[in-house]
């Protein structure tokens, strides 16, 4: 870990340098320059020159000279035969000092170092682990998925229930009447869009419409994941408003999604239950529009009240 920590210290520094002398990325600057970047080749700093970091990408390093702060190749050696007064770091490469050369800090490399003659290394040598990488790299990764999609579910959930109230009652009251049909309902659509999304895409005929509905199969599923969360909260605080049933749900939802694979279990039967509810609510929806509309079923037209009895003389 410490290892991992310093040699992340020491890539933002080759970053910050990189950044600072863009313009001159992929030769060496001027007489003698401030900082030397390379993206593929050599990277020499000769016998009486002094630079701050040296950056090289793809080739080696050749220092007769002093590097005052960091010295970083990511896929070449690096020969010290100067002086380097920080840590040197070799992500994919072997660090040799030869003779009469000296590094200050410690070194970073895949391979262990090579001391020639009376070379020496002030510090220590750590390992470059390029699998501690990719390890941060993932959960970072993870964390940037599961916050955006926290933020936008959340936003998402709280804009429908504040302009369609009535329709989280109407679903909770379909998840209400029997889960069954619910969780078939949600699995055909869950399964069933992509599937109709690919053949409109391969008939041609149906491309724009394929591409379309690839495309909103982000926003349907993210309604069906807000309406589970509406019904899940409904099963927590039975009596409160549509948001705050919604965020109690949303809230143990996002809870979950941290742990791995079940977090993703519950996510995708969140997403099933509150696709399927909408589904059936939308089709009674639909069946009550029918029959009102329908003269045959229109309640009779009572009839008009008797006339007042004449009043006696």
């Amino acid at each position: 870990m410490r290892s991992f920590v310093r040699a992340f210290v020491t890539l933002l520094l080759a970053l910050s340098a990189l950044i600072a002398v863009a313009p001159a990325a992929g030769a060496q600057a001027e007489e003698e320059p401030d900082n030397i970047v390379v993206l593929t080749g050599r990277a020499d700093v000769r016998a009486g020159e002094t630079v701050d970091n040296v950056i090289i990408f793809d080739g080696p390093v050749v220092v007769d000279g002093t590097v005052n702060d960091a010295l970083v190749a990511f896929n070449g050696d690096i020969l010290i035969r100067g002086t380097a007064r920080e840590d040197v770091v070799a992500a994919d490469g072997t660090v040799t000092v030869a003779d009469g050369g000296r590094i200050e800090g410690d070194v970073v490399s895949r391979h262990r170092p090579v001391v020639e003659g009376d070379g020496r290394i002030d510090g220590s040598w750590e390992r470059w682990n390029p699998r501690a990488w990719s390890n941060a790299a993932s959960v970072v990764g993870w964390l940037a998925v599961w916050l955006a999609f926290t933020v936008s579910s959340l936003l998402l959930g709280l804009l429908l229930g504040l302009l369609a109230p009535r329709a989280a009652a109407a679903v909770d009251a379909a998840a209400a009447r029997g889960i069954g049909p619910v969780v078939l309902w949600g699995l055909a659509l869950l399964i069933g869009l992509p599937i109709v999304a690919a053949i409109a895409i391969v008939t041609l005929v149906g491309l724009p419409l394929g591409i379309g509905l690839l495309l909103a199969l982000g926003l349907i599923y993210g309604v069906g994941y807000t309406a589970g969360a509406w019904i899940l909260g409904r099963r927590v605080v039975s009596r409160a408003s549509p948001i705050l049933a919604f965020l109690a749900g949303w809230g143990i939802l996002r809870a979950v999604a941290l742990v791995p694979v079940l977090g993703w279990l519950v996510s995708v039967a969140a997403v099933v239950v509150g696709l399927g509810a909408i589904a059936i609510a939308g089709h009674r929806a639909r069946r009550r529009d029918m029959v009102a509309d329908e003269p045959g079923e229109q309640a009779p037209t009572p009839p008009p009240p008797p006339p007042p009895a004449p009043t006696p003389t």
